[in-house]
């Protein structure tokens, strides 16, 4: 399977989870929205991989790895919603005081 049908495989996964996808790279959670690609990972020989938008290696992109996948991807959003809600109570009192 190619790198695309790897994402579709993937936003599949993640709407069984309840989480919205938008045009198979981008996920989108409560305070968080990031778009994930599909390619190869040149230390792993060549294996498709997912990464985050910066660059960061998610997992392998096969059958055997889809649900290790989504769960860290969703783990990735989830601390993603954290800072930006921080950073938005810090704000708030800044602006407060």
């Amino acid at each position: 399977m190619d790198q695309y049908g790897r994402l579709r495989a993937l936003a599949e996964q993640l709407t069984l989870a309840g989480v919205e996808t938008e045009a198979w790279t981008a996920v989108v959670t409560p305070g968080a929205v990031e778009t994930i690609t599909c390619r190869e990972r040149e230390d792993d020989g060549g294996k498709l991989w997912f990464f985050t938008s910066d660059g960061t290696p998610i997992a392998e992109a096969d059958d055997e790895h889809l649900d290790d996948a989504a769960v860290l991807l969703l783990g990735f959003l989830a601390r993603l919603a954290e800072g930006a809600a921080q950073a938005e109570e810090a704000e708030d009192a800044a602006v407060s005081s």
